[in-house]
């Protein structure tokens, strides 16, 4: 279920700056010093439309297994949301700002970069592109490195997590 950020979150995270310098880099060129990924799956359950109306409500995030908290339940440039990885305790907030949306006919999706308390810093990109006959391709694009103690200790692990969820993100929005 996705949650509303309480007010005085909301002005939190949003005064919050983003936590690397590159703000945009997700549709082009990664800046030195990050990790890139880019992986793109061709969607077998959803048409295009179906698939950005759950995209765009934050429903691949909670399908993936996060949790969601955010500012708005649709996405929208400058809002905040706090995902989360794990239970209880052992939660990981993950802390993010919508840097850019994406609304054409053909395209639709939204980047986000990390804010203070995020364990990586970087920005993810959420593309997803109408196909000619009616489908749709998903594609994830981040460049991020470690940020947090948790993550530069994890080192390789810290890499596996993040494919993982990249995974989880292109299964998502089938079945």
């Amino acid at each position: 279920m996705i949650t509303s950020l309480p007010a005085a979150e909301i002005a939190r995270l949003t005064a919050a700056i983003v936590t690397y310098d590159a703000v945009g880099a997700t549709r082009g060129l990664v800046p030195d010093g990050y990790r890139a990924l880019a992986h793109t799956r061709t969607l077998r359950d959803r048409t295009f439309d179906e698939a950005a109306e759950l995209l765009m409500t934050w429903r691949l995030h909670e399908r993936s297994g996060l949790s969601v908290t955010a500012s708005s339940t649709r996405v929208e440039r400058d809002g905040v949301v706090v995902l989360g990885l794990g239970v209880g305790r052992m939660r990981l907030r993950i802390p993010c700002r919508v840097v850019y949306v994406i609304d054409e006919p053909d395209r639709r999706g939204f980047a986000y970069g990390t804010l203070p308390g995020h364990p990586e810093e970087g920005e993810e990109l959420f593309l997803l592109e109408r196909r000619a006959d009616g489908g749709a391709d998903l594609t994830v694009r981040a460049f991020s490195r470690p940020a947090s103690l948790l993550a530069r200790a994890g080192g390789p692990m810290s890499r596996r997590v993040q494919d993982w969820m990249t995974r989880r993100y292109l299964r998502a929005l089938d079945g």
